[in-house]
């Protein structure tokens, strides 16, 4: 069961009423986990470019779609190599600032994997 979010500000987001301070990915079946960061900064130097490894950690078999949240301002990004990953899965990829992010989610049906970035 897809959980519902309930709000976000700079560095916190509420989902079914629980706060959560660190960036998040809800899986398939609706749990939440903590967004592997340091796989991108290992590659990048940063967080804020999503690397191949953290996109083959945040797919799922069965995922049609990816809906990134960016941060407050869509500061954060998926690399060329995660965004090539996700298509060759036949996973559709919606990069937007967490708000429209939230908006599109509880709004969304079908398979879809939600990763959140709560900063920049």
């Amino acid at each position: 069961m897809k959980p519902k979010i309930d709000s976000a500000a700079f560095g916190e987001i509420v989902v079914g009423g629980t706060q959560y301070t660190h960036d998040i990915i809800i899986r398939l079946d609706g749990s939440i986990e903590r967004r592997r960061k340091h796989l991108s900064k290992a590659v990048y130097g940063t967080s804020h470019l999503l690397s191949l490894a953290e996109a083959e950690f945040i797919y799922e078999q069965g995922a049609e779609q990816v809906l990134f949240g960016g941060g407050q301002f869509g500061k954060c990004r998926l690399s060329d190599d995660a965004i090539d990953y996700f298509k060759s899965k036949g996973c559709d990829v919606t990069m937007v600032p967490i708000g429209a992010a939230i908006e599109l989610w509880n709004q969304m049906d079908g398979k879809v994997i939600g990763v959140f970035h709560l900063t920049c």
